[in-house]
């Protein structure tokens, strides 16, 4: 039936069952709205309850240490156990001898280098003890009978039975070291108190001189040329006088040049030297010449030494100008680079902004614990962080003195801390019978002259090479975090074969690393022959590991 409108009508039932889906709707979308709110209450209190397992567990997930598959490297020929591939004789005659450019650094290509183990000469024995050793060493750990031969009336050394004794001799030192030395002492007053710290010894022979100013609280960097024994002054001269400018530019304002031998005292010595009166007063006037115009002064002279003293004001430079010989070195020489850097026939004149010279240094061993004013030329260096590393290394040697407690005692001398910043390491060592050499990474922050400032030793490397150094040089390497800092630049073998060159047969490695690189250094070293145990960081730090290596004593399998 039809209203009177002719409309549909609206049925009663259909608009019944609209509401009650509606009501039904509503009360589903609020049922779940209160499930909802209960869930999302239970998951933040689950979450927050678990926060720290979910923490720790990212902390587990981080990338896994390097894993490597197990090496075993071959012994060298027994005809390598004085091998030193950048400064091989074997590879001199590759190059000319243009101002003895032979005899400079020349490291073989990556493709030569050689991947054996150096091995020891037939008969080694662990050396003898510090101090004893200071005057003896075994026979066999250096069979060289040409240079008791040659060098016998000069008494270098002497051997008897199975040992080397070394009388103090030298080529300059006829009444024996302790008698040089003095003299030295008269004519230098500031090497009895303290003022003089740091030598460096061109042309030493056996290291008698270095060996005796160890007892006067000097430390020195003794230099031998390979298997040259030339006059020094024709080093001195050699180059047009070259290198009195590298000695101008390593020496502190002033600091001393002490020269012994050929030309000084030429007047009375002239005749045992193969040469005429006229050749030596002709070398001996041209030194002074050179000497005077890099601000040089003859400071002192007596019998065969002759003392010369680089200025220690400004006064002498200010008087060089661009037509004088040498001149000053332009702004785009940096005196501080000596890492592959050119020798260059000009005089770098001192920073006036530090006082460098010896007269402004605290007097040894109150330089030690200072901050040095050079601490603002390296990255982010300043006198807090100065601080924070002394601290950081008492620590960290009192730590490795409880794994390695032959660290400290007499049974290890010869230390080399091998990519330092301030030298914090060799600080801490201070008190104990060793010597540390300092190495700062050519790719790093230059802080090499905080170390020289502190009054300790060391000197630049890039270990993608072979250090200078004849094996079997250390009784200890120190290591921290060098893989981290340079992998990226070459193998980890290479640097590790070169560790096992220098390092002495029952010397110890302490290596401490990202526990990245920890499993893979062992698994080379023990390659090397090397026994290794893992150990913690003083704090127990989860990202650093320490291993603490021994190289063990073996002989070459063809002697």
């Amino acid at each position: 039936m039809k209203n009177k409108d002719s409309k549909p009508g609206v049925n009663p039932d259909k608009n019944y069952r609209i509401a009650q889906i509606t009501i039904t709707f509503l009360f589903l979308c609020g049922f779940s709205f209160y499930l909802g709110s209960i869930f999302c209450s239970e998951k933040n209190r689950y979450f927050k309850r678990d926060a720290t397992p979910v923490i720790q567990s990212h902390h587990d997930t981080r990338v896994a240490p390097l894993k490597i598959k197990n090496v075993e490297f071959a012994e060298c020929s027994l005809d390598y156990q004085d091998y030193t591939p950048c400064t091989d004789p074997k590879r001199w005659k590759k190059y000319g001898k243009y101002r003895l450019t032979f005899m400079e650094r020349h490291c073989p290509r990556m493709v030569d280098r050689k991947e054996c183990l150096v091995p020891p000469p037939v008969g080694y024995k662990p050396p003898i003890r510090w101090p004893k050793s200071k005057g003896e060493c075994w026979y066999r750990n250096v069979p060289y009978d040409w240079i008791n031969n040659e060098k016998s009336n000069q008494h270098w050394l002497r051997k008897e039975g199975d040992k080397f004794f070394f009388p103090g001799g030298g080529t300059m030192f006829p009444n024996g070291v302790g008698a040089y030395v003095k003299l030295m002492q008269n004519l230098i007053p500031g090497m009895k108190n303290g003022t003089v710290r740091t030598a460096i010894d061109t042309g030493c022979g056996v290291a008698s001189w270095g060996g005796d100013l160890l007892d006067h609280g000097i430390l020195t960097i003794s230099l031998a040329p390979r298997d040259n024994h030339e006059a020094q002054v024709q080093f001195a001269l050699e180059r047009d006088g070259i290198y009195l400018l590298e000695i101008h530019r390593i020496l502190r304002p002033g600091g001393f040049w002490v020269l012994s031998g050929p030309p000084i005292n030429y007047e009375h010595r002239w005749r045992g030297w193969n040469t005429t009166i006229e050749e030596q007063r002709s070398d001996y006037n041209k030194l002074k010449k050179s000497l005077t115009s890099m601000c040089f002064k003859l400071y002192n002279q007596k019998d065969d030494i002759s003392v010369w003293q680089k200025s220690l004001d400004h006064s002498c430079y200010n008087k060089i100008n661009s037509s004088s010989s040498p001149p000053k070195c332009d702004d785009s020489s940096e005196p501080d680079s000596g890492w592959y850097t050119p020798l260059r026939p000009c005089l770098n004149i001192p920073n006036q902004k530090f006082k460098l010279g010896l007269n402004s240094l605290p007097k040894w061993p109150n330089r030690l614990r200072p901050t040095p004013a050079r601490i603002s030329t390296v990255y982010n260096g300043n006198r807090g962080g100065f601080k924070h590393d002394n601290n950081k290394w008492k620590a960290r040697v009192k730590h490795y003195k409880t794994l390695l407690p032959t660290l400290g005692s007499d049974q290890i001398r010869n230390v080399m801390d091998m990519n330092t910043l301030y030298g914090g390491f060799a600080a801490t060592l201070i008190g104990s019978p060793v010597w540390v050499m300092n190495i700062i990474s050519s790719y790093g922050s230059n802080s090499l002259g905080i170390v020289y400032d502190r009054g300790l030793i060391g000197t630049y490397h890039d270990w993608c090479e072979p250090f200078s150094t004849y094996p079997r040089t250390y009784d200890l390497l120190h290591l921290d975090g060098l893989f981290t800092a340079e992998s990226h630049r070459c193998e980890m073998k290479y640097v590790l074969l070169e560790m096992d060159r220098i390092l002495r047969p029952m010397g110890y490695a302490i290596v401490r690393e990202s526990y990245y690189f920890i499993d893979a250094i062992a698994t080379i070293a023990k390659g090397m022959r090397w026994d290794c145990e893992e150990h913690v960081t003083e704090y127990n730090i989860a990202k650093e590991k320490i291993l603490i290596c021994q190289k063990r004593l073996w002989y070459a399998s063809d002697q």
